[in-house]
């Protein structure tokens, strides 16, 4: 057993020799791992060609490329540096004309606000001094309507009504004793000295223009032709009108006239009575009063 053992040592150390003589007998690629023979391969192949390239002189010397290289690289920068620093520039430029101009233009707006608020004020004032003058014209314009409603009233030019009178004269029934102009003026006076505000004569409004005027028999107010029965309306306090009527020289004239020739005479105090408006006429020579001219005494004036 111990030969055997030996012998098959023998032989297996025998052959481990050949096997390891026959793998270095091969060539490196045979019994080299592939993937560090594709890198040697690979690298080995790259530096001969660039080898070939530069023993034919296609490729300048590994001492001059880096310079030209790093010449190439900093002239690029430079460059780059210095279109930055030209933009930068130009930019700051155009930054400093923009707020400049913004600036301005800040100002201007902030002056032109400044002028629309003085403006401003300065309308407020001229509308505050305006409605304070509309407010006294207003009640300059009340008060001079008023005024001008009391002196249409009183001068006949206003349609009045109120408490009053009514007196009622009417021709004979026979003869030719006829009521005539002088008889209607003695009752028209009468009433104002017994204190009439307003007096008509068959609807015509006494004023003071008025004129009661006989033409042929027919009597002329304002000349207007009136036919009877005359009746003379006035406006006044009623209760006391007809008893001064009757006091007055005038009116007892015309009561003792009308019994002495026939004529129709009535008198009644009326609650209410409306007179019309005088005709408005047209003054050809007559001219208001200045305000430096002096006033008659009895003449109203503003209140």
């Amino acid at each position: 057993m111990p030969d055997e053992r030996g012998a098959s040592e023998t032989a297996g150390s025998s052959g481990s020799a050949e096997a390891t003589e026959a793998r270095d007998a091969l060539p490196p690629r045979v019994t080299m791992p592939l993937l560090t023979l594709i890198t040697q391969q690979s690298m080995d192949e790259d530096y001969l060609h660039v080898a070939e390239r530069r023993g034919r002189g296609q490729l300048p010397s590994s001492r001059s490329r880096p310079h030209r290289t790093a010449a190439v690289v900093v002239a690029a920068f430079g460059v780059l540096v210095t279109t930055a620093a030209v933009q930068t520039a130009q930019d700051a430029d155009v930054d400093r004309a923009g707020r400049a101009t913004l600036v301005e233009r800040i100002n201007d707006r902030r002056a032109t606000v400044s002028d629309l608020q003085d403006r401003i004020v300065e309308l407020r004032e001229q509308n505050e001094l305006a409605t304070a003058n509309v407010a006294r014209l207003t009640e300059t314009a009340v008060e001079a309507q008023s005024r001008l409603r009391r002196l249409q009233a009183n001068t006949g030019y206003l349609a009045v009504q109120g408490e009053g009178v009514r007196i009622t004269l009417e021709n004979p029934a026979v003869g030719d004793n006829l009521i005539r102009d002088i008889d209607l003026q003695k009752a028209a006076n009468a009433l104002w000295l017994a204190g009439a505000e307003a007096v008509a004569v068959n609807g015509q409004r006494l004023t003071a223009l008025s004129a009661i005027r006989n033409s042929g028999v027919v009597v002329n107010v304002n000349s207007m032709p009136i036919a009877p029965p005359y009746v003379v309306t006035a406006i006044g306090d009623s209760r006391s009108l007809l008893a001064r009527f009757q006091e007055s020289a005038s009116g007892s004239a015309l009561i003792n006239v009308a019994q002495a020739l026939g004529f129709g005479y009535t008198q009644e105090t009326l609650t209410s009575v409306r007179l019309p408006a005088a005709r408005r006429r047209t003054l050809l020579s007559a001219e208001p009063l200045t305000a430096d001219e002096p006033r008659a005494e009895n003449e109203e004036g503003p209140r």
